[in-house]
């Protein structure tokens, strides 16, 4: 098992939020707990391409965009303003839901861009934890803690 204070939980979580591509891949060493940057071209150090089945890491997937998206749905339904977290809400409706909540966030309610990368980035660290459990790397314990000292925050 990892002792989580020597895990660098954003970084985990910035991984599971990567919804770029497969031309490169985050990977932790399960030893180590550090976090690793595979391309398909230039491996993991930049200079000499390996196959990810030929590392001994573990692949960190991407968490699907449904989980990311419902952070922007708990968001405009949560904070207490009703016309904005209406207009907010609005924009979540169809295709590039994620550019149009941006682009309504910082346009049109620049108050709220700090509570909202707030609560998206508590909510990110906690599943970062929540995924480093999950497979097996620090004990249920220590997700447990992290969970309880690190509650989300409360939205205006």
């Amino acid at each position: 098992m990892l002792d989580l204070d020597a895990i660098d939980v954003e970084e985990i979580a910035n991984a599971l939020a990567d919804q770029t591509d497969y031309e490169h891949r985050w990977l932790i060493d399960p030893r180590t707990g550090e976090v690793a940057f595979w391309t398909s071209d230039l491996g993991i150090d930049g200079e000499n391409p390996v196959e990810l089945d030929e590392l001994d890491l573990i692949l960190i997937d991407p968490l699907p965009p449904y989980v990311w998206y419902q952070d922007m749905v708990d968001f405009s339904d949560g904070i207490s303003d009703r016309s904005s977290g209406e207009r907010l809400r609005r924009s979540l409706e169809g295709k590039g839901a994620f550019r149009r909540f941006k682009n309504a966030l910082y346009q049109q309610h620049p108050d709220l861009i700090s509570v909202w990368h707030t609560l998206r980035d508590a909510r990110a660290r906690a599943r970062a934890v929540q995924w480093l459990a999950d497979e097996g790397l620090i004990d249920e314990d220590a997700a447990q803690r992290f969970q309880r000292d690190h509650p989300e925050p409360a939205l205006p």
